[in-house]
């Protein structure tokens, strides 16, 4: 065995910035001359010294080293019980070497400041600033904050008025002032006010801080609303002085050209008028030679000739179109596996003594629904397709038709869907405009009237 170590104290107390030691007794138990360094580990060995550092003993001559402790006042090194080793290792035996264990309780210190940031705020309405409270000492401490205006002249905001800090951290608390009366123009007034910062034991804190109030307008806007004021008179000056006699001069020119080409014009017309009604009446006379030589009676002046359809048959009707018409057909069918099983929903004219010409279809999917989508026609309950599309094909789809749909006073239009695979929900939802017109069966050209029944 190299050597034996014994501490004159195993448990110190120590406050942080002082100083406090103590004694290891080092004793040579081995046969040879021996040279032993002391050394302290753990966390005091940053701040802790061996005095001397190193001894030189002979076999069984034992010697005594002071171990001096120096804990700053800082908050780095935390209040509290710290375990500590003084190690005492020999040179010629190293295995032989010991380590000696005590404790140092280390008292607990406050220190916190506080100071208002920035110092000071210029502002019309509101100000904000930040109080900054660091906790410098070595526990943690909780406090609490105030702010006072000695004037009465500011109400205070304060994010949070208490806060828990830990050794060495900080807290930026923020702090918004207002001032209780505002004023559009004036020079800026300054508002002093404290907040105050307590502690758990610790003396209370001051600190200051400044808003600067401001007029609520801005400083430029007078000058800069008396510079508009005093361009708009320059314009208007400029308007009635010297643009507007020029427009007027302008435009009046421009009249009396005008006004010389619609005179000229007009004349031109008057001639162009003459020789045209030259050419109408050698026209006629040619029409009446014609019509003479044939064996007809030219008509007599001013009665129209009466309209005749394409076959030679008088049309009393002209060409009425009837009343355009425009509607649209929408299904919500639900799902079917049997694809030869249609829902239908049926669409009659209002007035059953019209007939219903389809001339444009707009078919649409929306949601892209899967199955079969037919247009019926129902007369008297006797149904055929007009029309049949499957829906997966399009999403809108228009028809357009040179020979019209007809549906005779009575006969319905049938919109059937067999729904297989909905797009967007439970059941399928396609729909059907369709826009033409509508006629009475007295309306109808005797030709068309044909063509309906045929």
């Amino acid at each position: 065995m190299g050597a034996t170590a014994t501490l004159s104290e195993s448990g110190l107390v120590a406050e942080p910035g002082q100083e406090i030691s103590c004694s290891v007794t080092v004793r040579n138990a081995g046969r040879v001359v021996d040279q032993f360094a002391i050394e302290v580990v753990g966390d005091p060995g940053a701040w802790a010294t061996a005095e001397p550092a190193t001894v030189n003993l002979l076999p069984g001559e034992t010697g005594t080293v002071v171990v001096r402790f120096a804990p700053p006042r800082s908050s780095d090194v935390r209040a509290g019980l710290i375990p500590f080793g003084v190690r005492v290792f020999s040179s010629e035996d190293p295995a032989g070497s010991v380590v000696e264990e005590g404790t140092l309780q280390l008292g607990a210190f406050t220190e916190v400041t506080a100071e208002v940031v920035p110092a000071k705020v210029e502002a019309g309405a509101k100000a904000d600033f930040e109080v900054a409270v660091d906790n410098r000492g070595n526990h943690p401490v909780a406090i609490e904050l105030s702010a006072l205006d000695p004037e009465d002249e500011l109400d205070f905001e304060l994010e949070r008025n208490r806060a828990d800090l830990a050794p060495g951290t900080a807290a930026f608390i923020r702090l918004r002032t207002r001032p209780r009366k505002r004023f559009l123009r004036g020079q800026p007034v300054r508002h002093r006010f404290q907040v105050f910062v307590v502690a758990d034991d610790a003396e209370p804190l001051k600190t200051e801080g400044t808003m600067v109030q401001r007029q609520l307008l801005p400083k430029w806007l007078l000058p800069a609303l008396a510079a508009l004021l005093v361009l708009l008179l320059a314009l208007v000056t400029l308007w009635f002085t010297v643009l507007r006699p020029a427009v007027k001069s302008a435009a009046r020119e421009a009249a009396q050209e005008q006004n010389q080409e619609v005179i000229k014009a007009a004349q031109e017309a008057g001639g162009a008028a003459g020789e045209a009604k030259k050419e109408a009446d050698q026209a006629k006379q040619n029409s009446e030679d014609a019509m003479k030589a044939v064996g007809l009676t030219p008509p007599p002046d001013g009665a129209p000739p009466g309209p005749r359809a394409s076959n030679g048959v008088p049309n009393p009707a002209g060409n009425a179109n009837g009343t355009p018409t425009d509607f649209r057909v929408a299904a919500d069918a639900a799902v079917d596996s049997n694809v030869n099983r249609f829902a239908e929903f049926p669409y009659a004219m209002p007035d059953a003594t019209k007939t219903l010409v389809v001339t444009d279809l707009i078919l649409q999917n929306p949601r892209g629904d899967n199955g079969t989508l037919r247009l019926l026609r129902d007369a008297g309950g006797t149904k055929t397709v007009l029309l049949e599309v499957g829906l997966a094909n399009f999403r809108d789809l228009d028809h357009h038709w040179l020979q019209a749909w007809r549906f005779a006073p009575g006969e319905k239009i049938v919109l059937a869907v067999s729904c297989q695979t909905p797009g967007g929900g439970g059941r399928c939802t396609p729909s059907v405009s369709f826009s033409g017109g509508s006629n009475r069966p007295d309306q109808i050209n005797p030709s068309r009237k044909a063509n309906a029944t045929a």
